[in-house]
């Protein structure tokens, strides 16, 4: 019997979820619908006022093209100047504040890169000298080996 009862209960929690999510969808349907054809008719209104209106001005276009064309093509070139001079401009200024910026981070740097350096030469010269003394050890100790081992002297073929 109780498996019956837990059977049945997630049974109803799930007609209950159905249920409230039919209503929920009734609402958004409800609710947006008449919204849909609010702006379906808008769309409508907006294309005949276009095509009335480029019915009137077309003869227009058509008898002031002389002076229409140029003006537009006049219009364009200058407005496509400013925007390229602008661009320039911000162009050309950012250039100059990243290589101000980069001077001044190279000045501050300078004595931190002498340091580096003098550390590292210091570094280099330690490495050589016992590089030099390696090899003057060995030098010798070879030296040493040929004059005792006999022979005392350099061989002819």
């Amino acid at each position: 019997m109780a498996d019956r009862d837990q059977f049945q209960q997630p049974q109803f929690g799930h007609q209950l979820a159905e249920k409230s999510s039919n209503t929920s969808q009734i609402l958004a349907v409800v609710t947006l619908f008449p919204l849909g054809a609010f702006l379906l008719l808008l769309a409508g209104l907006t294309l005949a006022a276009t095509l009335i209106g480029l019915a009137i001005t077309t003869p227009l276009f058509i008898l002031f093209s002389p002076v229409l064309v140029p003006a537009a093509l006049a219009i364009a070139l200058a407005v496509t100047g400013f925007l390229t001079s602008g661009a320039f401009g911000v162009t050309g200024l950012s250039s100059l504040s990243w290589i101000i910026n980069h001077i001044r981070q190279a000045r501050g740097s300078v004595p931190d890169q002498m340091d580096y350096m003098k550390r590292r030469a210091g570094d280099v010269v330690g490495f050589l000298g016992q590089k030099t003394k390696d090899v003057g050890q060995d030098v010798q100790s070879r030296g040493q080996a040929v004059s005792g081992g006999g022979g005392g002297g350099v061989r002819s073929s």
